[in-house]
């Protein structure tokens, strides 16, 4: 059985993208930093449908706790599958921004995203089969006023996805990001009506973190074994 790993695997998407891998047969990790009992029920509803999941908390921001709890992780088995979702938001006019939402922001994204993979990737290699999977968004393909700082993160990302997947395409891991637009959620329901949706959706509606769970688990199939070093958007036409 694959072993996959979710950050953020407690939020809206996180969720979505650990059941859909649990149903394909994987066993996953479902992370949370702080919100560890949310992480402990996603784990036992999957294996209470028949999948395999297990609860792990750590700030991604910590690279001696990242590193502390992975060789935990790793004791059991190499981890195959990543999906660097972990992220947060901190909105605001660059003019009238903090350095500490922006330097926050940055953290989490971009060495979050090395503090989690860097340390499984020499044992994934040995397998020689591995995917990696990095939750963007729109606003790193397009820009979004009123967030530089989470913009530049998840372009930085976009970066990171296409050196990697250079460097790791001969030892059979393919390394891609996907890019959502509006997915619906409590928190964007009060942002986006449904006329700004209209507005700015071609397809009238906002998606689901389901839809993008779908696109998570084909990335890290087998299917997708030609797939590598691609930012993929899911937006419903927006851009």
């Amino acid at each position: 059985m694959k072993r996959a790993l979710v950050t953020g695997g407690s939020g809206l998407i996180g969720a979505a993208i650990c059941r859909k891998l649990a149903a394909e047969g994987i066993h996953v990790f479902v992370h949370a930093n702080s919100g560890l009992g949310r992480a402990e029920a996603i784990a036992e509803e999957i294996t209470a449908q028949g999948g395999s999941a297990h609860p792990v908390a750590f700030d991604v921001t910590d690279a001696d706790a990242t590193a502390a709890v992975l060789a935990q992780v790793t004791a059991g088995g190499v981890i195959q599958i990543i999906v660097n979702n972990a992220g947060v938001h901190s909105d605001a006019v660059m003019a009238g921004m903090r350095r500490t939402q922006w330097s926050h922001v940055l953290d989490v994204t971009l060495n979050g995203f090395f503090n989690v993979t860097q340390p499984l990737l020499l044992p994934m290699i040995g397998t020689r089969w591995g995917r990696i999977v990095n939750i963007s968004s729109v606003s790193g393909v397009a820009g979004n006023r009123g967030q530089v700082n989470y913009s530049a993160a998840k372009s930085g990302l976009h970066g990171a996805t296409k050196s990697l997947s250079q460097e790791v395409a001969s030892r059979g891991i393919t390394v891609n990001a996907i890019a959502p637009g509006i997915i619906a959620s409590p928190m964007t329901a009060p942002v986006f009506d449904k006329q700004t949706i209209d507005r700015l959706v071609p397809m009238k509606r906002a998606g689901t973190p389901e839809e993008v769970a779908e696109l998570a688990a084909f990335l890290a199939s087998e299917r997708a074994a030609y797939i590598s070093g691609q930012i993929i958007s899911i937006n419903g036409g927006m851009i």
